[in-house]
C-alpha cells in the first residue's frame, strides 16, 4: 500500500490550548552550548538513537531536529529519576549539565528524517489531531504540538512530526496508563504545576481509545515542516 508524507498544505493552524510543563532553561553555571563537544558526548547515544539522532529502530525516538531544551529537560528528568527508563537513567548519570546542553543542541541541529503515514485511517487521524473529540474530552493535539507537529520551542512542547509511529504509540499508552487509575502497564508522567498532579498529557491521553492512539500515531508520523 502506498504511503505518503503530510505537508503544510494539509494543515490549518489552531489556537493554543492550555498546557503545563515547559522545558526549563539550565539553572547551573554552565557555558554556552558547544555542538562539537555535544557530538563527542553523544557518541554512546548513537547505539540507540543513531549517530545523527535519526534512529532506525522504531522503539527509540528520533532526536534530530528536536527542541533542544526539551531534550535537555528529559535528560535532567532521567538523571533525577523523575522519568523512568533503566537505560536512559544509567546513561544520564554520567552526564554533567554542560554535557546535556551540548548533546541537546547537537541533536537539535541535525536534519530530521520522517516516517511515512499509511493512508488508511488518515482522514480520521487528521480530524482527531486537528479538532480533537470534545464529546469525549479529547483536545486537539495541534494546539500544543503545532499544525505540522513541529512543537513549540517557547513553551517547551516537543516536536512529534515525523517520529516513529511505534514510539508515539508507546508513549501515548504510557501517558494513558498514568492518567487512568484503573489501568496498569508502563506509566509516564510529564511535568505538571505541582508534584503529584497529573500533567496535560496524562489528562488528554486518559480519554484516548486504542483506536484513537493508533490513528494519531500513524498520522503524526507523516507530519513534516516547520
Amino acid at each position: 500500500m502506498k504511503r505518503f508524507l503530510l505537508g503544510l498544505a494539509l494543515m490549518a493552524p489552531l489556537g493554543l490550548v492550555h498546557a503545563a510543563g515547559a522545558a526549563h532553561a539550565p539553572t547551573s553555571n554552565i557555558k554556552p552550548y558547544d555542538t562539537a563537544a555535544g557530538k563527542e558526548a553523544a557518541t554512546p547515544c548513537g547505539a540507540c538513537h543513531g549517530a545523527d539522532g535519526n534512529s532506525t529502530d522504531p522503539q527509540y525516538p528520533r532526536l534530530a531536529g528536536q527542541n533542544p531544551m526539551y531534550i535537555y529537560k528529559q535528560l535532567q528528568n532521567f538523571k533525577s529519576g523523575a522519568r523512568k527508563n533503566a537505560i536512559m537513567m544509567a546513561q544520564a548519570q554520567t552526564l554533567s549539565d554542560q554535557d546535556m546542553l551540548n548533546i541537546a543542541y547537537y541533536f537539535a541541529k541535525q536534519p530530521a528524517a520522517v516516517s511515512l503515514a499509511d493512508p488508511e485511517g488518515f482522514v480520521a487521524g487528521q480530524k482527531l489531531y486537528r479538532g480533537g473529540a470534545s464529546e469525549r474530552g479529547v483536545i486537539p493535539c495541534a494546539g500544543c504540538h503545532g499544525p505540522t507537529g513541529a512543537g513549540n520551542n517557547a513553551a517547551g512542547f516537543p516536536k512529534i512530526g515525523g517520529q516513529h509511529p511505534e514510539y508515539i504509540r508507546s508513549q501515548l499508552m504510557a501517558f494513558r496508563s498514568a492518567g487512568r487509575e484503573d489501568e496498569g502497564g508502563v506509566k509516564r508522567m510529564n511535568d505538571s504545576a505541582k508534584a503529584g498532579d497529573k500533567g496535560p498529557m496524562q489528562m488528554v491521553a486518559a480519554h484516548l481509545s486504542d483506536e484513537d492512539i493508533a490513528l494519531l500515531s500513524n498520522y503524526v508520523s507523516g507530519l513534516h515542516g516547520k
